[in-house]
């Protein structure tokens, strides 16, 4: 399995935003796409769920271009997106349903794994709550169990961790780990570097809306600079300066 982007070149209304992005991962590997505000973290995630047309280049996963096969290729991705996306009108239970349904999961088996999550993510009793009940934290944890539910081939991560307790950060770090375990692709953008170092096995340094560097986190300290006690927050500083430049 692999997800192999190709001389990506894309935008909004004719502006590119990235330019020439070539990317590739592989069977269980977890990528951590980072960068400043405005690198093209989430225009290239736009492009991988086919939200976005690309001016040049193509998007293949496990020998599917999604220009030519959109349908096909959406079904082998998951996405968690920063802010929660929930539909008012569905009890959390539905919200599962509905995941099987587009995934064409067998119910039987679907709702053991999804229980799973319910109980470390304390949701369980709540499976007939609206959406209107829950908290954005909750909110967030239904996002994930759904996304989970699939196991897709290539999971799609935006900024992760945003508005989940430690508890709840950590159920999903152990999720990740065993998706990767058992193969899966995971593409994540993140700016808390220090909570998934151990997880992620490759950074890739999104900058004016190029790949700067790719590689692990040590080869990243080497590339930039960085000793082991440095802050995760001076390589921000260093791309920092290089936009200013």
């Amino acid at each position: 399995m692999s997800l192999v982007i190709t001389h990506l070149t894309g935008g909004y209304a004719n502006v590119p935003i990235l330019h020439d992005l070539d990317l590739t991962l592989q069977e269980g590997e977890v990528l951590g796409l980072i960068g400043l505000n405005g690198a093209g973290k989430s225009t290239t995630i736009k492009h991988l769920l086919g939200l976005i047309q690309p001016m040049k280049g193509k998007i293949e996963l496990n020998g599917l271009n999604l220009s030519e096969n959109p349908t096909a290729f959406k079904r082998q991705i998951g996405y968690i997106p920063e802010t929660p996306a929930i539909y008012p009108e569905l009890t959390l239970k539905e919200h599962l349903q509905l995941t099987m349904l587009a995934y064409g999961l067998d119910e039987k088996k679907a709702w053991p794994y999804a229980e799973q999550f319910l109980k470390a993510f304390r949701l369980e009793g709540k499976e007939d709550w609206l959406p209107i009940h829950f908290s954005k934290g909750m909110q967030q944890k239904v996002m994930i169990t759904a996304s989970l539910l699939a196991q897709p081939a290539l999971l799609l991560i935006d900024e992760p961790f945003t508005g989940l307790d430690p508890l709840a950060a950590e159920v999903l770090l152990n999720a990740l780990t065993q998706l990767r375990n058992d193969g899966k692709m995971i593409l994540m953008t993140t700016h808390d570097l220090a909570q998934v170092k151990d997880v992620v096995d490759k950074f890739a340094i999104l900058n004016h809306g190029t790949i700067e560097f790719c590689g692990d986190l040590s080869q990243i300290q080497q590339h930039y600079h960085l000793t082991r006690q440095d802050d995760f927050a001076q390589l921000y500083h260093i791309l920092s300066q290089e936009h200013i430049r």
